[in-house]
């Protein structure tokens, strides 16, 4: 996990957030990381990162059964044709069962899956270059859509 989180963060512009206790941040969150491309450091507002690490069940996303020790799932935003390469199948079309405790295997999000997200428990040796290309094209997408949302916010000039 560390070195993900430790990865992320030699990306150009990356924010990583590890909420901890008396930061601000809600107390389920404690202990889990948040990818943001954000070149002055601070969270964008009316942003969802485009990567995660959460340690623990959250409510509703119990699949993974995170919640046993030394238990762990890296969450990855990913383009569509990204998506169907590693799952085989569309983003809203989900239709096949899958086990979400199986460890070091890319798979659907088992709740935001029809969203575009890939995740993998407890990444080993065969998903983490896999892991770390998706968290690199993830940020590199994240960083079009900042620059994207800026320009927009400039006046244009004149010739």
């Amino acid at each position: 996990m560390e070195q993900i989180i430790a990865t992320v963060r030699g990306f150009d512009g990356a924010l990583v957030v590890t909420p901890e206790p008396g930061d601000g941040h809600p107390e389920l969150t404690w202990g889990d990381a948040f990818f943001y491309h954000a070149p002055d450091g601070r969270i964008p507002h009316h942003v969802q990162p485009y990567g995660t690490i959460v340690t623990k069940n959250y409510p509703g996303d119990t699949a993974c059964d995170l919640d046993a020790p030394g238990r762990w799932r890296v969450n990855v935003l990913a383009d569509r044709t990204t998506f169907r390469e590693l799952t085989g199948e569309e983003p809203r079309s989900l239709a096949r069962p899958r086990d979400h405790t199986a460890v070091d295997c890319v798979m659907p999000h088992p709740v935001y899956g029809a969203l575009g997200w890939i995740c993998v428990v407890d990444p080993g040796a065969r998903t983490e270059d896999t892991v770390v290309r998706l968290l690199h094209r993830a940020h590199d997408a994240a960083r079009v859509r900042f620059t994207r949302r800026h320009e927009r916010g400039r006046p244009r000039e004149s010739n």
